[in-house]
């Protein structure tokens, strides 16, 4: 009888496993995040080139779909996502895209901007979704459904915690690849 009780008191103190961590869990925490302000590192291998591309700047996204990416070094440059509007501002020259008119280059930046609003529905339109970890630290693998798409990249790997993205790595169909390391500063 004691033997029992005991082991039902252990049961009871025993620590409850960890509740599962789905990817409505995650857009949940991505949705809830009010944006703000982060410093970036990317850097890109190219097939092209001995030794990777290297770039340091800052990037600010304003909720639900402004995101603005101003590169510091090597070089000035600001990119900035408005609405279905991609402009490039460089050596004080302004190039300016309407992505409805370019539906591939469209999906990718939804995917960008799908992860940082939250929003499943966008994400699942062009790619399928692999998530991988718990709240804390996890990796969100998407791979494009498309044929079109997958022409361009073979698949986007997001790591991050709760809310906040830490890292951003492109695999193109081409071999090249770029990684963003994320940081955040003030305002987060």
């Amino acid at each position: 009888m004691r033997r029992a009780l005991l082991c039902c008191l252990f049961a009871c103190l025993a620590p409850l496993p960890a509740a599962a961590f789905d990817l409505g869990d995650l857009m949940r925490h991505l949705v809830a995040h009010p944006g703000g302000k982060a410093r970036f590192v990317e850097t890109k291998y190219l097939a092209v080139l001995d030794q990777p591309l290297v770039a340091r700047g800052e990037m600010t996204y304003t909720p639900p779909g402004r995101l603005e990416k101003r590169t510091l070094s090597p070089k000035q440059e600001t990119l900035l996502l408005e609405g279905n509007r991609l402009s490039l501002q460089r050596d004080r020259q302004t190039l300016s895209i309407d992505l409805a008119s370019q539906p591939q280059a469209l999906a990718f930046i939804d995917s960008i901007r799908g992860i940082l609003a939250g929003n499943r529905q966008a994400l699942e339109q062009n790619y399928s979704l692999h998530l991988a970890g718990r709240l804390d630290q996890w990796t969100l693998t998407l791979l494009p459904r498309d044929m079109k798409i997958a022409e361009l990249v073979l698949r986007i790997t997001v790591q991050g915690s709760r809310g906040q993205l830490r890292a951003i790595e492109y695999l193109q169909a081409d071999g090249d690849r770029t990684e963003l390391r994320i940081e955040p500063s003030g305002g987060q």
